[in-house]
């Protein structure tokens, strides 16, 4: 494939992987060659009349794009959404390599540029979080040929200092910064486990979707690369100024939607936010963990919605 050529999802993946209720996720995509990368991209169109910009969608760490499959559409009602794996997440390509965030930032750049869309809101979520902050940075300075007009930022370490990791996350920085060996690394049911301790106590999540998330992860050896994706947290620590100070600066509407029950980037993140950002509209959704799109998909949408309406 040569950058610009479009092949569905399907057919990269013809022995069919044990991907569970996701593989309804994977075949409505299609996969772009993207800066010589194989990256998985949903384009959604607006289900009415478009009335408001498109909607690009970053997503996490360790997860991908199908985090938000359950509120998608709901999105959707009135706008285009746009969502991709970033590289070495979900149905992208898995490179063995150092990965780093203004890499995702440029992934982004060349997708939308792509789909010719140069005026865009944003929903980011945890790892994307930063992304969208690198874009954000970039637009300040002009060096970004997109204009960012509004933005949802929801449960991230977006203040890494407040954040509590987990025993695992810090297991995996303190590896050294390559894959693990092969038939190494957490399994399935092991990146499942991970991810429901993130989820607040409250949270009823379908077994067969939280099975579906960690098939994700470990995609094509994905569970391999965790010590080498995770690296982008020592990033945010060596730039918070940079992410974390353009998403305090940027003029664009901001509007935070929080589970208040995550136990990682946890809600006195929002608190401090909220003194950098006064003007910015916050809804923390209570009974909600790190993943409100999966946890509390009617609720996240309503609060996501309203803000786009206000």
């Amino acid at each position: 494939m040569s950058d610009g050529d479009v092949r569905t999802a399907s057919s990269d993946d013809p022995a069919g992987s044990d991907l569970g209720i996701a593989a309804a996720w994977r075949d409505r995509g299609s996969i772009r060659t993207l800066l010589g990368q194989r990256i998985f991209t949903v384009d959604v169109p607006a289900r009415g009349p478009e009335t408001e910009p498109p909607l690009l969608v970053l997503h996490g760490f360790p997860t991908c794009s199908f985090d938000f499959h359950l509120v998608v559409d709901e999105l959707a009602s009135s706008r285009r959404v746009v969502l991709f794996d970033m590289l070495g997440y979900g149905l992208s390509a898995k490179p063995d390599i150092a990965y780093r965030l203004e890499m995702q930032a440029d992934l982004a750049v060349a997708l939308t540029a792509e789909l010719g869309i140069e005026r865009l809101s944003l929903l980011t979520h945890d790892m994307g979080d930063t992304v969208g902050g690198e874009l954000l940075a970039r637009q300040l300075e002009g060096s970004l040929d997109l204009e960012i007009v509004d933005r949802i930022l929801t449960n991230g370490s977006i203040y890494i200092e407040l954040a509590h990791l987990s025993a695992g996350q810090q297991m995996l920085l303190s590896l050294p910064d390559r894959a693990f060996e092969a038939g190494t690394g957490p399994d399935r049911a092991g990146v499942a486990a991970a991810l429901a301790a993130t989820f607040s106590p409250e949270s009823q999540v379908d077994p067969d979707e939280l099975d579906a998330h960690a098939a994700l992860v470990v995609y094509e050896g994905g569970n391999r690369l965790l010590p080498r994706t995770i690296r982008y947290i020592e990033q945010r620590r060596r730039n918070q100024d940079r992410y974390t100070g353009a998403i305090e600066r940027h003029p664009s509407p901001l509007t935070v939607v929080w589970g208040r029950d995550d136990p990682i980037a946890v809600v006195d993140m929002v608190d401090k936010l909220r003194l950098a950002c006064p003007d910015a509209t916050f809804r923390i959704l209570d009974g909600v963990g790190h993943y409100p799109m999966v946890e509390a998909p009617a609720r996240f949408v309503e609060a996501a919605g309203s803000a786009t309406r206000a």
